[in-house]
């Protein structure tokens, strides 16, 4: 006999884990903040109302009388790295007549113009400079040679007007449409109405161009060049040139310029400037990195390859002088704006001063030239 058994009853069907060809649609991102633009290198190329003065006076001007851009980036970098035989004095503390003072009608800071134009199409790329005096030879006197960044030149070197082949002879006038005319000028203050004035836009007192004869010497990894000018340029102001790298948290002053007047209260102490406005700025060293960008020390073997400084530079201060507030002497030279991390923040950027003497001779060194 048997028995049935009774079973408990199961669910006939078995779930089991499935994949399902679901599509997700993703939602499209929000809009990007509006980025606020801090001043740098990039900056420095945008349209000034100097432009078309530097523009006027470039055609009005012979080619004779001044070296094309071709010419003088040729110079740029051919003579990369070029010692001059000449040295450069040690400043570090100048006298009270050789220190920098804090005013800009002083006229020791001048405008630097790239200008190219072909047709109806210019470029103008601008930047800040200022004029060292080298030790003179017996029974000579050696003329004023001028400091300045490089990137501007190099940025209207990869210009199109420039990069494309020219379109006309050299004998033809340079103030015919159809023709290529490029210069570099040295624009400064005047006092008298001189040969190559200019009317400012700001309705100053004239300023005199003066045609950049060569490219003396140049440090691509420093950003610097050396420019000089010819025989019978009007006599400059020099600045006093320290070899010695300033301590970080060490007191600065740095002129920088902007084409409109600050509003407000922020355009207090600004004054009237080469095609703009000018300030001196006090501010302070940061510190140093080196080639890598590491952080580097004064007084130590570390290499000063760039500078770290308050305040930041405004558009068009990139190659004006960085001074030391307690000497009035010159440690260092203006670039631009970098950014390490977001808890530093923005600071200036620059050279050291020492090295505008690694383009000149050392002193007792006696180079042979070829």
């Amino acid at each position: 006999m048997f028995r049935r058994a009774t079973l408990s009853s199961f669910p006939l069907a078995r779930r089991y884990a499935t994949i399902e060809n679901t599509l997700l649609f993703a939602k499209p991102p929000p809009p990007p903040a509006q980025a606020q633009v801090e001043p740098g290198i990039d900056s420095e190329s945008t349209q000034s109302a100097l432009d078309p003065v530097l523009i006027d006076h470039l055609v009005r001007i012979p080619a004779s009388s001044r070296p094309s851009l071709h010419n003088l980036i040729n110079h740029y970098l051919e003579r990369s790295g070029r010692v001059l035989p000449f040295q450069l004095p040690y400043e570090s503390t100048p006298t009270p007549h050789r220190r920098v003072p804090d005013t800009v009608q002083d006229g020791g800071v001048q405008l630097l113009a790239h200008v190219v134009k072909e047709g109806d199409r210019a470029k103008v790329s601008l930047s800040s400079a200022f004029a060292i005096q080298p030790e003179s030879a017996p029974n000579t006197e050696a003329q004023p040679i001028i400091v300045s960044c490089a990137h501007t030149l190099e940025e209207i070197r990869w210009s199109p007007l420039l990069v494309m082949p020219a379109s006309a002879s050299p004998s033809v006038a340079p103030d015919l449409d159809h023709v290529r005319s490029s210069a570099s000028f040295l624009v400064s203050r005047t006092e008298s109405d001189q040969g190559n004035t200019v009317t400012l836009v700001n309705g100053s007192q004239p300023a005199v161009c003066t045609p950049i004869q060569s490219i003396q010497s140049s440090l691509h990894r420093s950003d610097l060049i050396l420019a000089s000018l010819p025989a019978q340029t009007p006599k400059l102001r020099t600045l006093p040139v320290s070899p010695y790298p300033a301590q970080a948290g060490t007191p600065i002053r740095a002129h920088l310029v902007s084409e409109t007047r600050p509003p407000g209260s922020a355009g207090e102490g600004w004054e009237p400037w080469v095609g703009g406005w000018a300030k001196w700025v006090r501010g302070r060293v940061l510190g140093y990195r080196d080639l890598a960008g590491r952080e580097a020390e004064p007084g130590t073997y570390d290499a000063l390859a760039h500078m770290l400084f308050e305040p930041l530079p405004t558009p068009g201060s990139s190659g004006g002088p960085i001074v030391n507030e307690e000497t009035g002497a010159v440690v260092g030279v203006m670039l631009s704006t970098r950014m390490y991390n977001h808890i530093e923040g923005t600071r200036g950027w620059g050279v050291p001063a020492e090295m505008i003497y690694e383009m000149f001779s050392l002193p007792g060194l006696s180079l042979k030239r070829s």
